[in-house]
């Protein structure tokens, strides 16, 4: 490669002639002129960046060489070198001032800034003399880009500050209306700090872009600070122009949506807790477009999508609903009906049961949710030796909310005899006590009916002195429905799930201080089974046909 250091311009003009005896041997080989230079105009050079000539350029060095020789590749000094007559001492301190104290400004900024300053004078220096001026002071690309790093460091971190102040509402109102009048009106300006600062943050972000863009700052900038993409800020600007101010003001939908309304929520439980027959509809399971549609006959039009969401955040999926949440009991509305009346008209000396079981249980370490670090995981052996079996059997009383429990060995009739001979003695200053459970087999079998029929006979119970027993069948296949199952699912989370009891005395200790420390709260905070009952129990505990009290999670 040419050494162009020291002799320049010789160094060039020897370049030139190579170009030329280029062209010369091209012409030698039978190439018109034309053709040679078209050739010459596509190659590389091995100047001292290897560079290509345009074919004017090339056309004019040969015809001068031609003329004149290798004089007239040469190129000529200016005969005021060094001079910068298009400038004068005042324009030159102006331009030198102006490179000095703002670096980031490009050269063609600072010739717009020299013109303005000189206004509508006949003579104004070109672009080439204020280039030529600062490259000669020192200004070159590499001090001016050094210069300007800082500089842009600066105004983007006072940028990305004022844009924070303007998203936490930390600048006064005043101080925004007067930095923005001249670009937005004063109500705008108003309105639109005001949505930054009440409103949701979809129109706060719209809000903010807004307020950056009549601020002057670059789009590179609010983007960043947004984290929006490149066609978010003309976005806003277009429809700032179009929809004007009420484009960045809307606030959300008033009122609950569909899937939190308890009336809608109620049908769909109500609906898929009964078979579809009842509905007239031929199948024996429930889909959610058989849903939509019940819905809709009963006045309550809903969308399959939130049907599905009502049903999801209750704790179900669509297929669980088919296998658990259905009853197919001929008779489901009117035992229904017959547990409602009951509940609407009981009075004070009645008491009305929930009764089931619970378990059987081994007892043994129990896996469950619990707080762990993160990349550790609890564990749980499969195979286990059983310290003991469980079978928990309790009745709740839904008027006072308390729980009166004891340990079978099995499920059979005899257990809820002795149910009942324990709620007989415990409630005896009752008029009458109702017995609701599910359709098991020991919950309806004839040696039952017929003790519940002898301690109703009038000699019996002027003899014990006992309350009326009355029986309140829930529909088969309906455990959804049992109250205390709710009662059983906040036990089961609170002292079964994560335990480790070594003894079933151990665990039946845990299991009746929880249920007394539960009728201890209820006793001093009166109040009907229902709500959110001691904290632990997921599931409302309170009887309604549109229920779930067995949470399908703590079975």
């Amino acid at each position: 490669m040419m050494n162009t250091d020291v002799f320049p311009a010789t160094a060039q003009a020897l370049l030139r002639y190579r170009v030329v005896s280029h062209i010369q041997l091209l012409l030698d080989d039978a190439c018109n002129l034309t053709e040679a230079l078209t050739a010459a105009a596509k190659r590389l050079w091995p100047d001292c960046w290897g560079r290509a000539y345009g074919r004017s350029t090339i056309e004019r060095w040969w015809y001068a060489y031609a003329e004149q020789g290798f004089g007239a590749l040469i190129r000529r000094k200016r005969c005021n070198s060094g001079s910068f007559p298009a400038l004068t001492s005042d324009q030159a301190s102006f331009v030198k001032r102006l490179a000095t104290e703002s670096p980031h400004l490009h050269l063609s900024q600072i010739h717009r800034a020299l013109c303005h300053r000189e206004g509508a004078s006949a003579r104004l220096p070109s672009y080439g003399s204020v280039r030529r001026y600062l490259r000669a002071q020192g200004f070159d690309r590499a001090i001016r880009s050094t210069l300007k790093a800082p500089a842009i460091l600066q105004a983007k971190k006072d940028a990305e500050t004022w844009m924070l102040n303007v998203l936490k509402g930390r600048t006064a109102v005043a101080q925004l209306v007067s930095e923005l009048k001249t670009v937005l009106p004063s109500d705008d300006v108003e309105r639109l700090y005001g949505c930054v600062k009440n409103n949701t943050l979809l129109y706060r972000k719209r809000a903010v872009a807004a307020l950056s863009l009549s601020k002057g700052i670059k789009k590179a900038a609010i983007q960043a600070f947004l984290n929006a993409g490149e066609g978010y800020l003309d976005s806003v600007a277009r429809h700032y122009l179009e929809e004007g101010i009420t484009w960045f003001s809307r606030h959300r939908r008033r009122g609950l949506r569909k899937h939190e309304q308890e009336a809608y929520k109620n049908a769909v439980f109500a609906i898929l807790h009964s078979p579809p027959s009842a509905h007239g509809i031929n199948r024996t399971a429930w889909r959610i477009e058989d849903i939509e549609m019940v819905m809709s006959q009963q006045g309550l039009p809903i969308g399959g999508h939130t049907i599905h969401k009502i049903i999801h955040s209750a704790g179900y999926t669509v297929r669980k609903a088919k296998m658990v949440l259905t009853s197919n009991d001929p008779e489901y509305e009117q035992k229904i009906q017959e547990i409602v009346n009951t509940l609407m008209n009981l009075k004070p000396d009645e008491k009305f049961f929930s009764v089931d079981e619970f378990g059987p249980f081994a007892v043994k370490r129990q896996g469950g949710r619990s707080l762990m670090k993160r990349g550790e995981t609890k564990t749980v052996p499969q195979h286990q030796e059983s310290k003991g079996v469980l079978i928990v059997t309790a009745g709740l009383e839904l008027s006072e909310n308390q729980v009166t429990h004891f340990y079978s060995e099995k499920k059979n009739t005899d257990e809820m005899l002795k149910l009942l001979e324990i709620l007989l003695v415990k409630y005896s200053n009752q008029s009458c006590l109702y017995l609701s459970w599910d359709a098991a087999s020991w919950h309806m079998s004839k040696k039952l009916y017929k003790c519940v029929e002898e301690i109703n006979s009038p000699a019996h119970r002027a003899s014990h002195r006992v309350p009326l027993v009355k029986l309140a069948p829930l529909p088969s296949c309906a455990q959804f429905l049992n109250v205390i199952e709710s009662v059983f699912s906040g036990m089961a989370k609170a002292i079964i799930h994560n335990s480790d009891y070594q003894s079933a005395d151990e665990c039946k200790m845990a299991i009746d201080r929880h249920f007394e420390e539960r009728n201890q709260h209820f006793r001093a905070n009166p109040k009907r089974a229902g709500g959110k009952i001691w904290g632990k129990e997921l599931v409302p505990a309170t009887f309604h046909h549109a229920n779930n009290c067995k949470d399908p999670r703590y079975g």
